[in-house]
């Protein structure tokens, strides 16, 4: 049941690892949503945008679980507490990779520890390919796909 996608992205790890990481870049790449941490081990963080909520809404939270600078970063991910009641209990892993080969970048992301019948796990599924898709343009080019949203 573990997701796990290989992207390429024809620039150095420092150009992908922003747009994780910068208000700016993370807001372009998820819907409008930025990300809030300290990225320290253990730290909570959150994805935060518009939404079901308003602007504050939270779609997905959890603890860091390991940060390296422009390296990797892993963390649980639940779903925000708008989307599932039961979203404390949906707890899944999500460990980014960045690594170079010749001038580009390999980006892995690996979505794991699923619980049986999450809820989220087919959306999930199909939505990953999109955002790393998102990321790829958006980090050679400058722009993002239009999903026709």
């Amino acid at each position: 049941m573990d997701l796990k996608y290989e992207f390429y992205i024809n620039a150095n790890p420092e150009a992908v690892w922003k747009v994780f990481i910068e208000p700016e870049a993370t807001k372009a790449i998820f819907f409008g949503s930025v990300l809030n941490s300290t990225f320290e081990i253990g730290a909570p963080y959150s994805y935060v945008g518009p939404g079901n909520e308003g602007d504050e809404t939270v779609h997905v939270y959890g603890t860091v679980l390991a940060f390296e600078t422009n390296k990797s970063m892993s963390y649980t991910e639940h779903p925000g507490p708008s989307y599932r009641e039961n979203h404390t209990e949906l707890e899944t892993r999500v460990t980014l990779t960045l690594d170079v080969v010749g001038n580009c970048t390999k980006l892995t992301l690996v979505n794991d520890q699923w619980p049986a019948n999450h809820p989220s796990y087919e959306s999930t599924q199909s939505s990953w390919p999109m955002i790393l898709s998102n990321i790829k343009s958006y980090v050679e080019t400058g722009k993002t796909l239009d999903f026709g949203w």
